[in-house]
């Protein structure tokens, strides 16, 4: 089965009342953790590429994964660019094969983000590429993207309808209170997400596809063991689950997945190595690691996203 785009996903979630997970990867064992989570729950799958992980991995090797991935599974998946931050690296991922691109021009004004996101929006669909846009910025730090608390904006409802309209964008990130990383919000405060945003965003764009980026819930199992076994991560907190079932039952149908990969892959990395110090075959800690980001995915797919059974 060849690549496909979100449309078909999008719509069948939004109809749903469902997400499909967007899971970040960076190199083989994420991927084949991911996709196996995926064929044994049956469930629609984006993987997503950041400008870092194309940097890291390169660009043809990540193609090639996937390619492999689609092989193996015979599952539609969509393969998306996340957070581009220019045109050039979005055209450089529809010219290299991918079937979703997402321009983040929420660093600049209102107007510069409609040009920025409609020049690729031009481009893109030209090829038959399918464009994310985004309004509002998200605090914290996550690979390429590194915004303060002080920079970070919620998402106005009443600029979404003529960013849509003028852009052309296939689906729209929103800011309601998630964030990059693993520490979402501060210690001994309430996580609270502005719902009431992403309400009334989806009564002036019914039916459009809303998607959260800063997802993760920092699984505190994880957490718990990167520092039982050497890791200092006191106070990271990230989204309950509920709230990511709520927003999946409403108008978000993508959400972003990143932190909860890293920190389960990271956690049992570090088990291993601890209780098998003499160890030094890749395979013998990598694959736990591949066992870890599968079970975390099948929990997200079954219990957060709501996409099981909807391939």
């Amino acid at each position: 089965m060849p690549l496909v785009t979100s449309k078909e996903m999008f719509q069948k979630a939004y109809e749903g009342g469902y997400a499909v997970g967007a899971f970040n990867v960076n190199n083989m064992e994420i991927i084949q953790g991911i996709t196996e989570a995926a064929a044994q729950e049956k469930a629609p799958l984006i993987l997503q590429v950041s400008a870092g992980a194309r940097k890291y991995a390169k660009h043809v090797y990540l193609m090639k994964l996937v390619e492999a991935a689609l092989e193996d599974t015979g599952l539609p998946i969509c393969l998306h660019l996340d957070h581009g931050d220019g045109f050039e690296i979005c055209k450089a991922c529809v010219d290299g094969g991918f079937t979703s691109v997402m321009i983040d021009g929420s660093k600049y004004s209102f107007e510069e983000n409609i040009a920025l996101t409609k020049q690729v929006v031009d481009y893109a669909h030209d090829k038959g590429v399918v464009v994310e846009g985004e309004l509002g910025r998200l605090a914290g730090v996550e690979d390429d993207v590194n915004v303060s608390a002080a920079d970070s904006s919620y998402t106005d409802p009443a600029q979404v309808e003529e960013f849509v309209s003028r852009t052309g964008v296939d689906s729209l990130a929103i800011a309601i209170g998630t964030s990059h990383g693993a520490y979402k919000f501060k210690p001994g405060t309430k996580p609270q997400l502005r719902f009431d945003i992403l309400e009334e965003v989806g009564r002036r764009l019914p039916g459009f596809p809303i998607v959260l980026h800063g997802a993760s819930s920092v699984m505190q199992e994880y957490v718990a063991i990167v520092n039982e076994f050497g890791g200092q991560m006191p106070g990271a907190i990230g989204v309950p689950e509920d709230m990511l079932r709520k927003a999946s039952s409403m108008a978000v149908c993508k959400i972003n997945i990143d932190s909860d990969l890293r920190l389960a892959m990271t956690a049992s990395v570090r088990r291993h190595l601890a209780q098998h110090p003499d160890h030094f075959d890749p395979r013998q800690y990598l694959t736990p690691a591949r066992d870890a980001i599968r079970e975390v995915v099948a929990h997200k797919m079954r219990h957060v996203l709501g996409c099981s059974g909807k391939a």
